[in-house]
């Protein structure tokens, strides 16, 4: 059984007992549970429930693993002939969570 949950803007699919990296929440706590009501598909071995645009009485409850960093991502901008190179870096802060159930 899968779901397909849009989460801070962005659709995610999830299953029970799977780990995902959203964007940082900033109110969840380590360790506290989370629910998620926009779910926009269900699929439940084969019968396929489409929301118009979600589905009613559906939600994913997920447990806030914890909050991390991710990998650096380097921007490089440069100008032949110019002498101009400037380097900036990034990491992006997001929200771990576990999957729990889909209440269907």
């Amino acid at each position: 059984m899968y779901a397909i949950v849009e989460i801070l803007g962005q659709q995610f699919k999830v299953e029970a007992g799977k780990k995902l990296f959203i964007h940082r929440m900033e109110e969840a706590e380590k360790g506290s549970v989370v629910e998620f009501d926009k779910v926009l598909l269900i699929d439940n071995n084969g019968k396929v429930k489409v929301g118009t645009p979600t589905v009613k009485d559906a939600k994913v409850m997920a447990e806030v693993v914890d909050h991390v960093k991710g990998e650096t991502v380097l921007v490089f901008h440069k100008k032949r002939r110019k002498g101009y190179r400037k380097l900036n870096g990034h990491r992006q802060c997001y929200t771990q969570v576990l999957i729990n159930e889909i209440v269907a």
